[in-house]
């Protein structure tokens, strides 16, 4: 089984689905089954990170580079926003999670908008993770 794994994750995936489905406990390979389970959970957390560093990059540029503003950067952090929205809704242990992992994504946004607008930008984030998730909220 765990050959399978190394060499087509699809079909490994397909074979132990199935196996799962007909309670044939012996033909579960449990230690990958129990890994890609696992890595379910952290694909969440790294898109919530990843979704939070765009939304700080965006509105870093929308904040401080006002003449330069475009629907692009509005749109990036709308889908952003709704993202992770979705991410929320669809596993609700994730609620308090973004406010947990704004300090580590802020960073990422911050240094990505440094190296598109030349401009020195604030070392931690100016919002609150309540404003940055809300639709409304558009930095002055």
């Amino acid at each position: 089984m765990s050959d399978l794994y190394e060499t087509d994750a699809a079909a490994w995936a397909e074979q132990q689905a199935d196996a799962l489905r007909r309670r044939a406990s012996n033909e579960i390979d449990w230690d990958n089954v129990a890994e890609e389970i696992d890595s379910l959970a952290r694909s969440d957390r790294r898109e919530i990170r990843n979704r939070l560093a765009v939304i700080c990059e965006h509105l870093l540029k929308w904040e401080f580079q006002t003449a330069l503003r475009s629907g692009s950067w509005r749109g990036s952090v709308v889908e952003a926003r709704d993202q992770v929205a979705r991410l929320v809704q669809e596993s609700p242990s994730l609620r308090d999670y973004p406010a947990k992992v704004l300090a580590e994504a802020y960073p990422s946004g911050r240094r990505k908008a440094e190296a598109e607008t030349g401009l020195d930008l604030p070392a931690t984030c100016p919002w609150t993770i309540e404003q940055l998730l809300d639709h409304g909220f558009w930095p002055p």
